[in-house]
Formats: structure tokens, sequence, C-alpha cells
């Protein structure tokens, strides 16, 4: 059969939007250490990266309630987090929250409360109380707006390895403020090909 144009153009898009995931966990959040927990289920492929096609709040939660079943149903030493990216909904960080609450209530109404939890991450994210530039929003900024899957059990077991986990997030504020937006800005501009060029 002829090859398909239209699916040979999705399937690039994906994979696109799939190494830019991967550029950002690479470079800042294992990179920075902003999770010290992110290197291990990296290295052992453990991380499943699912693009969705969404384009609204209603197809954002149809994904979402299928990948939590899929994360549920999968052998952990296969796949022990998810990555949900959403590269054509949510844009607006408001927006974005409004879903995350609808998102937090899936879990309970799926019966995963004490089994699986959401975390989130979003190109403009804000914490609450900061301004839009403050480079602390920097530590849950990625790519695409993203609702990471994680299994409470891979959670509790981390911490339990992890000296001092409950002081990750004012560790994160600082290594920020060392980095600075140009610094930010450096690490996510650098790529492999950039090192082999420079060497």
């Amino acid at each position: 059969m002829p090859p398909n144009p239209v699916a040979a153009d999705a399937a690039n898009a994906t994979a696109a939007v799939i190494a830019a995931t991967q550029h950002w966990l690479t470079r800042a959040v294992i990179g920075l250490n902003l999770c010290p927990f992110a290197k291990a289920v990296h290295v052992k492929d453990q991380i499943r990266y699912a693009v969705s096609e969404a384009h609204d709040l209603e197809g954002v939660l149809t994904d979402l309630e299928a990948e939590l079943k899929g994360l549920k149903a999968a052998d952990p030493q296969r796949i022990d987090t998810t990555l949900v990216i959403f590269p054509h909904a949510l844009a607006d960080f408001v927006e974005f929250n409004d879903c995350l609450f609808f998102a937090e209530r899936l879990v309970p109404q799926m019966r995963l409360d004490g089994v699986l939890q959401v975390a989130s991450f979003h190109p403009h994210y804000q914490f609450e109380g900061s301004d839009p530039d403050d480079i602390e929003n920097y530590t849950n900024r990625a790519p695409y707006p993203i609702l990471h899957l994680l299994r409470e059990s891979s959670i509790a077991r981390a911490v339990d390895a992890y000296p001092d986990a409950a002081g990750i997030y004012e560790r994160n504020m600082e290594t920020l403020r060392r980095l600075g937006h140009d610094g930010w800005r450096k690490l996510m501009s650098e790529t492999r090909d950039n090192h082999e060029d420079n060497d």
C-alpha cells in the first residue's frame, strides 16, 4: 500500500512533541535534579509518553480517564508513571487549572484514591501569590500542558529512600533563583548537537 502522508505527518508531530518533552525532562527535571525520583524511571525506560489529540475539556478528561485505567492495569516494572501531554488543548493556564480541578476529582470517582495521583506542569505555570515572570514558577514549566500520573506506592518508596524529601520544594526554588531566566533559556536551548559542535 502507498504511504499515507496524513498518518506520517501525525506520527512525525507526535514524535516531535515527545522529543521536546524528553528534552525538558532530561535537561531541567533531571539535569537540575528538580525531582530526585525522575532519573531512575527515565533510565529504566518506565515512563509512558501519551500525546493526546484532544482539543477541548471533554476530550482531555476522556483521554485522562483512559490513561489512568491504563496505568493502573500496567505492570509497574514496564510503566511506572505516565506523562499525558496536551499539545492542542489547555494552552490558557486558567483553563488548565479548571481542568485540574476535574482531573483530581476523577481519581476518587474511579476509585483510584490512594493508588494514583495527578501532578501538573504547564508552559505558563504560576504558583499562587507569585508574579508571572517569577523564576520560581519554572520548576513546573514544561513545553506543553502535562498531567503527570504517578503511583502512590512508587512515591512512598521514593520518599522513604530519599532523605529530607519534604525539603525538595525549597531546594528547587533556590536552584531556579541561582539559575535565573538567562540560565534557564541557555539550559533549554542546549542540545546534544550544540555540545558536539562545540567539541
